[in-house]
């Protein structure tokens, strides 16, 4: 089989295109038992009590429901849980589950492990040999290459069946003939065939292990790897089929939350009112339906962006239980995006005009800043780490100073280019007012544009285009699902607290 023939590739390719966002008003507003609105009253929920249902945490079930309904919505929400991270996560993929470092599981796995290989070592050194243990290995190798293969394999399966045979090897082994070596250099052998090109430097160190018990351990963990490697391939090609029927779990399996639930949406309710004019009457003249939905989808859009900024101990809205932690990470990324924009545009205004034109200045500027505030999460945080920012700004800017020939700044200069960049931690700050308003408005146009046109990124945050638009993009698969999944609640609740006019329709 030749290379192009490997049936796992090795990296996931990235995209420079941004998905288009399914907007409300592509989405059906007939809910899932025929009717709209809200007709019984509904338990008050909390994330606490969510994620009980999602089987993360513990906490008193809802009265008045069985055990029964109880774990029918807990199996429900965890399977929910992950078809929804496959969807919203681009880059989603398995990965081995190992115990923690210095852990007792850890040290139970090790011990197991090297005893295996101990045994082995001593079986293949009696005099006769002793195969048993080396019997069972096969078996396992074998199983192992049955796992890698596709169902179009038919003729490799049948081969590797031919070649290890128990029977056969085990009259090898009782007449002396077996060479243990040659069938680990066909395992190998057909392994390269198999592999994802990720793994070749690894087959390449196989065929180079001299020692055949080294060779075989080798074998294994890389058949291992190789098994992983085809689920997250399988798990890719079946995305596409994920993702078409990944809007109808979620619907039914949070439907199946609800029915549990007194009141399930009042956060949901209060987030998405929030920038709704409910005393706004609806028009005679314009279809109510229309109306409601172009109303949703400035509402919610806008309300989407809140989530970026969002208080830290306020709960999210129900809807977007499912995305909490993801939404905290955009949060925090957010938030050192803006103050690494801020801190560069203090600097770049304080460096003068020659180093202002000087792009690889900005590029190592940006970095050091960056790396300095790569742990920083709120402003407490970054009032901690501003006096060093401001220290390794300074030396930036002599440094490049010196480098290009350019006068070096006066002292007073260099004192109150630090004191703006501690400023930049005060909450009333206008640049970083500016800047973060900048980036609010360019993840609005991103999740309203309807369709994928880039979209220009805000003055004076070029610099950051790169890492505003990863973040954004991550937004925008988010906020798409969610629009595509309950926007016949959102539509409800609209509809809700709408005053009702004489509009037609």
């Amino acid at each position: 089989m030749s290379q192009s023939d490997k049936n796992v590739p090795s990296e996931p390719k990235e995209t420079g295109t941004l998905p288009r966002i399914r907007t409300t008003s592509e989405c059906s507003y007939t809910s899932d038992d025929g009717t709209s609105g809200f007709t019984e009253k509904r338990q008050r929920t909390t994330s606490q009590q969510f994620m009980v249902t999602s089987g993360l945490t513990a906490a008193s079930p809802p009265k008045f429901v069985s055990l029964e309904e109880i774990m029918q919505a807990a199996n429900g929400m965890r399977d929910m849980a992950l078809v929804h991270q496959i969807v919203v996560d681009e880059d989603f993929k398995l990965k081995r589950a190992e115990p923690p470092p210095n852990s007792i599981q850890k040290m139970i796995k090790e011990t197991m492990h090297k005893a295996f290989w101990d045994v082995l070592r001593e079986q293949l050194a009696e005099d006769p040999p002793n195969y048993a243990q080396a019997f069972n290995l096969l078996e396992e190798i074998k199983q192992g290459l049955f796992a890698v293969l596709l169902p179009q394999h038919t003729r490799i399966k049948q081969q590797i069946s031919e070649i290890l045979d128990s029977e056969l090897i085990k009259q090898q082994a009782e007449k002396g003939t077996l060479d243990f070596k040659h069938y680990a250099q066909y395992v190998i052998s057909v392994m390269s065939k198999l592999c994802a090109p990720v793994r070749d430097d690894r087959i390449k160190e196989l065929t180079e292990t001299e020692d055949v018990i080294d060779t075989f351990k080798g074998i294994l963990e890389t058949l291992d790897l190789m098994q992983l490697d085809m689920a997250n391939f399988t798990l890719q090609m079946a995305r596409p089929d994920i993702i078409a029927c990944s809007v109808d779990l979620e619907r039914k399996k949070f439907a199946d939350f609800l029915s549990i639930q007194n009141d399930g949406l009042e956060h949901t309710r209060k987030w998405l009112l929030k920038h709704v004019n409910t005393s706004e009457p609806v028009p005679a003249d314009v279809e109510y339906e229309k109306f409601i939905r172009n109303i949703l989808k400035k509402g919610f859009l806008q309300s989407c962006v809140d989530l970026l900024d969002w208080e830290e101990d306020a709960q999210y809205p129900e809807t977007f239980m499912l995305d909490e932690e993801r939404l905290i990470d955009l949060k925090m990324r957010t938030f050192r995006l803006i103050s690494v924009a801020t801190v560069l545009l203090v600097t770049i205004s304080n460096a003068g005009a020659d180093l202002q034109s000087i792009a690889p200045f900005k590029d190592s500027l940006k970095e050091h800043i960056s790396i300095l505030l790569q742990s920083v999460k709120n402003d407490k945080d970054l009032n901690e780490t501003l006096p060093n920012v401001a220290e390794q700004v300074v030396n930036d800017l002599k440094e490049a100073q010196q480098k290009y020939e350019l006068p070096e700044m006066f002292q007073a200069a260099e004192a109150n280019l630090k004191q703006q960049i501690l400023d930049i931690g005060k909450p009333d700050h206008k640049v970083k007012a500016i800047v973060k308003q900048r980036v609010k408005d360019f993840f609005l146009d991103i999740i309203e544009s309807s369709t994928a046109a880039p979209q220009k990124v805000p003055s004076g945050l070029t610099a950051l285009q790169k890492e505003l638009t990863e973040t954004a993009g991550q937004f925008l698969r988010i906020v798409s699902h969610n629009s595509t999944v309950f926007c016949i609640y959102y539509y409800d609740i609209i509809a809700a607290a709408l005053p009702k006019g004489t509009a037609t329709g």
